[in-house]
C-alpha cells in the first residue's frame, strides 16, 4: 500500500526524515534542508528556458517544452536518480517549490517506472514557512541559559556535555572568531536558519528543561542569529566556565594548529594542506590587526611565524604557546572580561568543567 503525501512537517524534521529535492539545483543552494539532497527534474539551464516559456506563451506550452528538454536517455537518467533514493530511503518525501507540478510530474514517472513515493504537500514554501515561524516561537517562548566563559576555555566541549545543548557554532560551521574558519564552508544564511530551527524543535519537544547555548555574538562568521534570539540570549542566566591559563592554551593549540592542520592535510594534500594552514593562521591574525595595533600585530606575526616554522622543520609544536598566552593576555581576555562586567547581574554559576555540568544536572 502507498504511503500518502504529507503535511506534518514537524515529525518530518524531528525523525530527521530523508527528502528528495527535485528543485533546480540554482534553487537548492539558495537554501534546502538539512536532510534534503538534490535530484532536480530540471538543471538550471531547464528551468530558465521553461520559466521564459511559461511568461511568453503560457503554462501548457512551458509544460510542453520541459517535457521536449527532460526526454530520452535524460529522462531515464533522472528517473534512475529517483528510484536511487526512493529505494535507499522508503521513509522519505519528494518536494518541489510548492508541492504542485514538478513534485507531481517526479512522482507520476516514478510510478511509471514502477516505484510508489510520495510528496510533501506545500513543498519547499511550506516547510520554509514552518521553520521561520517555529523558530520565532520557541526562541520567544523557550528558557535559555547561556554558556560563557574567556577563550580558550573549551566552551563547545562542555556545552555537549549539558542536559539539552543547541550548539550555534557548529550549525554556523564557524568557531566565532578570527580564528573560526573552518576548512569547509559555512552555510548560507538560509540553510543555518533551517539547520537552527530544526534543533531548537528538537531541543523542546525531545527534550526538557533550558536549552543551553553558547555565548555569541549576532554574527557567527557570517551567520547571523535572529534577534529575538539574540534578545533572548542578552536575558538568560550565565554560566562561566573557568579553566587555568595553562589549559587554555593547550586547548586552543590543538583546536586552531592541531585540528586545523589535519584537516587542511586531509582536503588538500600534504604540500599545499601546510601551505593553506599557514595562511590560514596568518590571515586570521591579520584580520584582527587594526585592534591589535600595528605593533603588537607585528611582534605577535612574528611569533607565529617562528612558531610555524619550527613546527614545518621538526613536527614541534610548542612555538606557538607563545603568541597563543599573549593573543589571550593582551587581546581576547580584556576585552571578555569588560564584556562580562556589563552581565555579572545575570551569573547563575560558575566553575570548572565537571562543576558546571553537575550544576546542570541538579
Amino acid at each position: 500500500m502507498a504511503r500518502p503525501n504529507t503535511d506534518n512537517y514537524l515529525q518530518l524534521f524531528l525523525n530527521d526524515t530523508p527528502l528528495m529535492d527535485v528543485r533546480a539545483p540554482i534553487e537548492f543552494t539558495r537554501g534546502s534542508f538539512p536532510n534534503a539532497v538534490n535530484a532536480p527534474l530540471m538543471n538550471d539551464d531547464e528551468r530558465h528556458r521553461v520559466g521564459i516559456c511559461y511568461k511568453d506563451k503560457g503554462q501548457d506550452k512551458a509544460i510542453e517544452l520541459g517535457h521536449q528538454l527532460v526526454a530520452g536517455d535524460l529522462k531515464d537518467e533522472r528517473i534512475a536518480a529517483w528510484k536511487r533514493f526512493a529505494l535507499q530511503n522508503p521513509e522519505g518525501y519528494l518536494f518541489c517549490f510548492r508541492g504542485g507540478l514538478r513534485s507531481q510530474l517526479t512522482q507520476r514517472w516514478l510510478t511509471e517506472a514502477g516505484v510508489e513515493f510520495p510528496l510533501v504537500s506545500g513543498g519547499y514554501k511550506a516547510m520554509r514557512r514552518f521553520l521561520i515561524d517555529s523558530l520565532e516561537d520557541v526562541t520567544a517562548t523557550a528558557s535559555f541559559r547561556i554558556l560563557s566563559g574567556r577563550t580558550g576555555t573549551g566552551k563547545t566541549r562542555v556545552l555537549k556535555r549539558l542536559p539539552n545543548p543547541v550548539d550555534l557554532e557548529g550549525l554556523a560551521n564557524h568557531r566565532g572568531s578570527s580564528f573560526g574558519r573552518q576548512v569547509s564552508p559555512q552555510p548560507g544564511q538560509i540553510d543555518f536558519e533551517n539547520r537552527l530551527a530544526v534543533a531548537m524543535l528538537k531541543a523542546r519537544h525531545q527534550h526538557r528543561g533550558p536549552i543551553y547555548l553558547e555565548d555569541e555574538s549576532k554574527l557567527i562568521g557570517r551567520c547571523c542569529l535572529t534577534d529575538t534570539l539574540r534578545a533572548r540570549m542578552a536575558e538568560a542566566e550565565l554560566l562561566i566556565l573557568e579553566r587555568p591559563m595553562e589549559e587554555r592554551i593547550a586547548i586552543i593549540r590543538e583546536d586552531y594548529v592541531e585540528d586545523m592542520l589535519a584537516a587542511y592535510h586531509e582536503r588538500d594534500g600534504e604540500e599545499a594542506g601546510w601551505s593553506n594552514f599557514s595562511d590560514y593562521l596568518l590571515s586570521a591574525l591579520d584580520r584582527i590587526r587594526k585592534r591589535l595595533g600595528g605593533l603588537r600585530h607585528q611582534q605577535l606575526r612574528q611569533l607565529m611565524e617562528t612558531a610555524l616554522q619550527q613546527q614545518q622543520a621538526s613536527g614541534d609544536l610548542s612555538g606557538h604557546d607563545a603568541w597563543i598566552q599573549h593573543l589571550l593576555t593582551d587581546y581576547y581576555d580584556p576585552m571578555y572580561d569588560y564584556q562580562l562586567s556589563q552581565k555579572a547581574g545575570r551569573i547563575a554559576a560558575r566553575g570548572g568543567p565537571d562543576e558546571l555540568v553537575n550544576w546542570s544536572q541538579s
